[in-house]
């Protein structure tokens, strides 16, 4: 049976993805289990089916681009396919029932701290993509794998990082790739390691096809309205947005009290409104080399 509510509540996040490229996992799952109490398991599972099914549209798209390079995909892949598909019996490994809830419902809060450092720390280092083909970046392998690994395990658990974390450390290991193939790279990547990710779910997890559906039925046209839109909005206050609701998110499914959770969302705010003020001035200064400090 379709869950309306739930089809407006992933149309509103599937905006937010085609705005920005990330957030998938990192909002749909716990808008499920926020929300509307879903539990931890059922959510994992059926966002990932559900973005199993979404993901090879926009990585079709970057193929044609041209946006891709398929070596670095291989090597992510090398890593993230197997480790994302046995991230579900790492879950099962801590029991059943109220246990294995308990224990994914703790990975994911992990794993959107992981992802609100991960926007941090990109918006850090900035666009810093180089001028270098797609298909001229050489490959680092082992590294390579190594990340593929991390992050397919961190997205078989909690259904999050193949948007945020993984992009970030590509970032990291190949400065040189432009901004859209980054994105294009880690898309593409994503739709094997999203699949594997699904089919581990829907055999041993708690896949839900009512779920999975209303999922559907909101994200694909919130996608394509997201897209269209991302042309002319302030993507970067969209992902400072998308920050402060992830580390909120994180921390409510770690345990934290509303009141505790206000004061650090808050003080986090502060902190980046006046780290931003400063990095402006700065950048104010290097802009006017007539300026007398």
């Amino acid at each position: 049976m379709i869950d309306f509510p739930l089809v407006v509540g992933s149309f509103l996040v599937a905006i937010i993805v085609g705005l920005t490229g990330m957030g998938g996992g990192a909002l749909m799952t716990p808008m499920m289990m926020l929300f509307f109490n879903v539990p931890p398991l059922a959510a994992v599972s059926s966002d990932l089916v559900a973005s199993a099914i979404m993901k090879p549209v926009g990585g079709v798209v970057h193929l044609r681009r041209g946006t891709v390079n398929l070596r670095l995909v291989g090597w992510l892949c090398v890593g993230s396919v197997p480790a994302a598909f046995s991230g579900v019996f790492l879950v099962r490994a801590f029991g059943e029932g109220a246990a294995v809830q308990q224990a994914v419902k703790t990975a994911l809060g992990v794993a959107l701290l992981l992802a609100v450092a991960g926007l941090v720390l990109k918006a850090w280092l900035g666009d810093r993509g180089g001028s270098s083909s797609a298909r001229d970046i050489v490959v680092r392998p082992i590294p390579t794998v190594l990340v593929g690994t991390v992050g397919g395990l961190v997205v078989g658990v909690s259904s999050v990082g193949s948007g945020s974390l993984i992009i970030v450390a590509l970032l990291a290991l190949y400065p040189a790739l432009k901004a859209n193939q980054l994105v294009g790279t880690d898309l593409v990547q994503a739709v094997p390691l999203v699949a594997a990710a699904a089919l581990g779910h829907l055999f041993f997890g708690d896949f839900q096809l009512d779920l999975t559906a209303s999922l559907l039925l909101g994200s694909i046209p919130g996608v394509y309205l997201g897209a269209r839109v991302s042309a002319w909005a302030p993507n970067g206050a969209i992902r400072a947005l998308l920050a402060v609701v992830l580390l909120a998110s994180a921390l409510k499914l770690l345990g934290v009290g509303n009141t505790a959770t206000l004061w650090i969302v808050g003080v986090a705010v502060f902190l980046g409104g006046a780290g931003l003020m400063v990095a402006a001035r700065g950048s104010r200064r290097s802009a006017d080399p007539l300026r007398v400090p």
